[in-house]
């Protein structure tokens, strides 16, 4: 990148590429499309001041989005309310569900979010990140640990989902 310009090709390109699994990843995480969107728009808005794209991407969106959450959490009780309510129904509606497909759907919804939640949080983060596609590096980045250990603490979470979504516990 040789100027401004440049960056602000690149930063488009970024955001129009990335911003929706940002979005995804921190809409799983809090269960609140308001605050998942804020967040969202609050790290690409940080990019854009930074002036300069960082070597991992998406390792840092992942890290800045997961202190600003943290940040949010510690400001604000409320937030830890909205948690444990329903998220929206994100579906676009072309063809409506029939009511026993809908209970259905929101149970299978609600038993993921149940086990998410007995999870240790870098256990629940790094299966969301995973879930969206980051690598193991970018994970790494985003989650303040060693590229090593990354197999083996998704494999540790992977069980430890399992056994919680069966109801076996942790």
């Amino acid at each position: 990148m040789s100027g401004a310009e440049s960056f602000d090709v690149v930063f488009r390109r970024l955001f129009d590429e990335q911003f929706p699994s940002l979005f995804r990843y921190l809409h799983r995480l809090t269960g609140d499309a308001d605050l998942a969107e804020d967040i969202a728009q609050e790290v690409f808005v940080k990019l854009y001041q930074r002036g300069a794209m960082p070597d991992d991407s998406r390792g840092w969106m992942g890290a800045v989005g997961n202190n600003l959450l943290r940040d949010d959490r510690r400001t604000s009780k409320r937030r830890l309310q909205l948690l444990a309510s329903q998220p929206e129904d994100l579906t676009t509606g072309s063809s409506p569900e029939s009511a026993d497909e809908a209970i259905l759907s929101n149970e299978r919804r609600d038993m993921v979010r149940a086990a998410l939640d007995r999870l240790p949080e870098r256990d629940r983060k790094m299966l969301l990140l995973r879930h969206e596609g980051y690598s193991y590096r970018e994970i790494a980045h985003a989650l303040g640990i060693t590229e090593t250990s990354v197999g083996s603490l998704l494999l540790r979470a992977t069980s430890a989902f399992q056994a919680a979504i069966t109801g076996t516990g942790l």
